[in-house]
């Protein structure tokens, strides 16, 4: 399988100077407020930003595009940002899709992409530039492919939370870079069988989605080069994500694990 190595840095400044910071090492992770990473493997590296909003929602700075991923809390949260290119929804629960949010906030140039029952939940207003995506399926957009990736609930009990086809997860590519963000879901086949992923965003939270130790083997199943464990806040709190890194670590440490500052109104 290819591999891309990937070197990251901490974009720190004074907003974010009380975030905590460790390496990488083994079963240690690390915390930061946005990452900067670098494809420092190939002749035409491209840089891109990392920005963690809370629990699902990430701003992806990519060779100078914009991509706004599950965006909810309010608008007002994203306006010292760059306005999006690109917007992908996973799934239709208000962690990832917020109407008011995105009327909110400038989108005027955006593209939305979304799964069908998104689409269905959108206001006409927002449906001028959208991509509908199901399962299986890929669009180019601003330069980039975008893969539907499936995501759904493999425990019998837990089937009506994600079905399967309704949501998205998904890999965004572009001159040979893949970043994989799951969406909600378990350690499904579609998502162990993934190849040559570079950097992977994986859920972990019950009883909605999957536990750490399922995250973790089908992270050690598709090997991508880095992991950020995102969504991991449940019923009973956040999950043990450094639990995750050892599980890991301790099976391939080649695997980077990163954590970053999902929740900090928990810290």
């Amino acid at each position: 399988m290819k591999k891309i190595t990937l070197a990251v840095i901490a974009v720190t400044t004074l907003a974010f100077t009380s975030c905590k910071e460790k390496t990488t090492k083994n079963d240690e992770i690390v915390a930061e407020k946005t990452v900067k990473e670098e494809n420092l493997s190939t002749s035409d590296s491209k840089n891109f930003d990392i920005t963690p909003i809370s629990h699902a929602s990430t701003i992806l700075s990519w060779d100078g595009t914009t991509m706004y991923v599950d965006p909810v809390g309010g608008g007002s949260i994203y306006e010292k940002y760059n306005s999006p290119d690109v917007v992908l929804i996973t799934d239709i629960h208000g962690d990832h899709l917020n109407v008011e949010t995105l009327e909110g906030m400038n989108t005027n140039g955006a593209k939305f992409i979304v799964p069908q029952a998104v689409a269905l939940k959108l206001p006409e207003n927002l449906k001028k530039n959208i991509v509908i995506l199901d399962n299986g399926n890929s669009a180019d957009v601003a330069g980039f492919t975008i893969n539907a990736i499936p995501m759904y609930n493999l425990r019998k009990e837990d089937l009506d939370k994600h079905p399967k086809g309704r949501g998205n997860g998904y890999v965004i590519e572009k001159a040979g870079k893949r970043i994989y963000f799951s969406g909600d879901t378990e350690d499904i086949p579609e998502m162990r069988n993934l190849k040559d992923i570079d950097v992977a965003f994986v859920c972990m939270n019950l009883p909605y989605t999957m536990t750490v130790e399922n995250a973790a083997s089908a992270v050690l199943d598709f090997a991508p080069t880095k992991v950020y464990p995102y969504h991991y806040r449940g019923k009973n709190g956040l999950s043990d994500v450094e639990k995750f890194a050892k599980l890991i670590n301790d099976n391939n440490e080649f695997i980077e694990v990163v954590q970053l500052d999902w929740y900090p109104e928990m810290n």
